[in-house]
This record gives structure tokens, C-alpha cells and sequence, in this order.
């Protein structure tokens, strides 16, 4: 589907809760099931996408990054006893083990046994049954089913505590400030970093008996205006539970591959006519909250107003109007051409609309 000669893109936890915030997209479903690179294709489309990191801020966020990951990350599981386990002995001479592999199945499979012999006690531990000393994997590689398919994540970190259980640390270059952040932003890493806790469950489930997964990820940042680490405890339960509970709802992508045409491709070197024909062959579920996770937003938007549909206000909006899926059939509503007078949208709108041109005539009173 994303022709011959285009590599694959993998799907990471970012993509991940994106689409679990938005699981009635097949669209995105079926783009990301095939790897396809969604930033080429919208711009083969002719509809660019200003969606994703600068390469400004990806270079400042790597090297934060690495200055806190430093002298075998002394400083990371500094922050990571600190906050989330006090009373554990100090982090000193923890143990980082070796996670190359090659290929993503493998470094899958040498993470599970990283974490196997961290959680037994073994080579990375000292006590016995899974109570050893700590543990650092770095950017360890974790995989998750994901509408039928496997999806393949990379956590910036993993730390196993001395009491055998796991957490999960997310580095953001983002600052806090008198130790808040933007709540925007903290939200967004809370809803990638319960992609990881999801994973890694699945990892725990297999061990016997299992270990926890600590339900608090440690957000690390930067300090106010400096780039000194700090970090706060986030608590991603609720992200977890709703993020597991929409990748649950999502149809599986061989299910929406059967609906398409035969021959159907999202190959960017396509002809535009082609490419936008096998794109809109596909429904999408377009919201203005994808224009900040999704880099077809631009082209949903513009074929869902071409269409009249009332999703281009928000999902609040068509919530509240039932079986009134396009603008006209809301204003035709409001003004009494049609629709059910005993539905409560047909007649809260015929009430706004009363309400309207009371307020009008009024103004056009006292203002003539």
C-alpha cells in the first residue's frame, strides 16, 4: 500500500496516542498500519503539514537529553529515587546493560531478557527473587499489538528499583517553571508515556511471577530558564486505562484494508488524482484537535469543510447535535425547514435561534 520502493515508517508511542485519541479514523488506521509516511503524502497532496518538532528543537532536546543520562544516567536515577522511591538505597553503581541488537525484533527480545534477569535477581541484581540493585535501559525497545499489528517503541528510559518493580521516564526539552509546566504539554507526555506503561505490561505478564509497573512515569526537564534536570512524579492511570480502552475499539487493519478498491496505494510519487482518490477512499474522522497530532490534518480539514460537515467545529459540537451531521442541516434545523421538533438538538437550536433574533431586534431598537 505505500508502494514498492518506500520504507516503512514505524509507528511510535506519540502516533500511538494520537490514534488512540482519535480510534474512528481509519484513515490514520490504515496509514499507519502500512508505515506510510504521512508527511510525504500530504505533501504530495498538496496540503503541507506543519505538524512535528523542529530540527531546532530536536538537537536541543537531544542534548538535554544526553547531559541527563550522563556518567551512566548517576544523575536520572538520582531524580527517579528522589521522587518516586525514597526509601530505596542509593543509585550508586547502577547497572545499564548492553540492548543492541539488530533489527527491532531484536532489540524487542534482548530488552525482554534485560528485563527478565533485572527482575529475577540475576546478572544485574544482588538479592533474590527479583529484589536486586538498580537498573538503567537506556532507550530500551518494547512492542505492542496495535489493531492486529505489531508496533515497535522506544521509551527514552526504563528503571528497574531494587524492589523489582518498573518505571518508565520520559525526557521532554520543554522547561518547567517554579515546578509547573504547560499543562498542554505535560498532558501530551503523559499520554505517550501510558503507551509505554501498556508495553511494558505486556513484557511483565510474561514473567513469573510478574513484576509491577508503577503506574507514576518520572517527566524529567529542564529547570525554569536553565539546563539543569529536574522532574516531577505524573500519575497515567487515567491515560492508561483510556488509551488501552480505544487501542481495544480500533478495527483491525485488514478488515479496513478489504473495504479499499483493489490495487489501492499511498505511494507519494503517485499522480495527485490517483493519490487523492485512494486517500479519500478511506473515511476519516476529522477534529481541530488533529491539526496538533496528525500531519494529514490539513487535507481532512479541507475535504470535511468542502463536505459541509459538522466535525470542522469540534467533537463537542457534533455531539451535542445527534443526527446532524452537516452545517446546513443545522441551520435548516434552527430555522423550522426541517427536522423533528421533539429531538432535543432540533429544538435547542430553534430556541437559539428565537434567543438570536430577539437580541437583534433588540439592538436594531436601541440602535436604529
Amino acid at each position: 500500500m505505500r508502494g514498492p520502493d518506500a520504507p516503512a515508517k514505524a509507528l511510535d508511542a506519540r502516533a500511538l496516542a494520537a490514534l488512540a485519541a482519535n480510534p474512528g479514523c481509519r484513515r490514520r488506521a490504515i496509514l499507519d498500519g502500512a508505515g506510510v509516511d504521512k508527511t510525504a503524502l500530504a505533501d504530495a497532496l498538496g496540503s503541507p503539514s506543519a505538524f512535528g518538532q523542529s530540527q531546532f528543537a530536536l538537537t536541543r532536546g537531544n542534548a538535554f537529553e544526553a547531559k541527563v543520562k550522563a556518567d551512566g544516567g548517576a544523575e536520572l536515577l538520582r531524580l527517579v529515587r528522589r521522587h518516586l522511591d525514597p526509601g530505596a538505597e542509593p543509585a550508586d553503581g547502577a547497572t545499564v546493560p548492553d540492548l543492541a541488537a539488530i533489527g527491532p525484533e531484536g532489540r524487542t527480545a534482548r530488552t525482554a531478557l534485560a528485563l527478565r534477569e533485572a527482575a529475577a535477581g540475576g546478572a544485574y541484581g544482588t538479592g533474590q527473587g527479583g529484589a536486586g540493585g538498580w537498573v538503567l535501559l537506556d532507550h530500551p525497545m518494547l512492542a505492542l499489538q496495535v489493531a492486529g499489528s505489531p508496533a515497535f517503541l522506544e521509551p527514552d528510559a526504563v528503571v528497574v528499583h531494587p524492589d523489582g518493580s518498573w518505571t518508565v521516564v520520559e525526557i521532554k526539552s520543554f522547561p518547567m517553571l517554579d515546578g509547573s509546566a504547560d499543562p498542554a504539554k505535560v498532558g501530551a507526555a503523559a499520554r505517550q508515556a501510558a503507551v509505554y506503561v501498556l508495553a511494558l505490561e505486556e513484557v511483565a505478564s510474561r514473567l513469573d511471577p510478574a513484576p509491577r509497573v508503577r503506574h507514576d512515569v518520572l517527566l524529567v526537564c529542564p529547570k525554569d530558564f536553565s539546563n539543569l534536570p529536574t522532574a516531577a512524579a505524573v500519575d497515567v492511570r487515567k491515560q492508561r486505562a483510556v488509551t488501552a480502552r480505544q487501542l481495544t475499539r480500533l478495527t483491525r487493519i485488514q478488515d479496513i484494508a478489504d473495504t479499499l478498491p483493489e490495487g489501492t496505494c499511498f505511494a507519494p510519487g503517485l499522480p495527485a488524482e490517483r493519490l487523492a482518490a485512494a486517500v479519500d477512499a478511506v473515511p476519516a474522522t476529522y477534529a481541530p484537535e488533529c491539526l496538533s497530532a496528525c500531519e494529514l490534518a490539513f487535507h481532512c480539514r479541507q475535504r470535511s469543510r468542502a463536505a459541509d460537515e459538522v466535525t470542522t467545529l469540534g467533537r463537542a459540537v457534533r455531539a451535542e447535535l445527534g443526527a446532524l451531521t452537516t452545517v446546513e442541516d443545522v441551520l435548516s434545523a434552527a430555522r423550522g425547514d426541517s427536522g423533528d421538533p421533539d429531538d432535543p438538538a432540533v429544538a435547542a437550536l430553534r430556541r437559539a435561534a428565537a434567543l438570536r433574533a430577539e437580541a437583534l431586534a433588540a439592538q436594531g431598537a436601541v440602535c436604529p
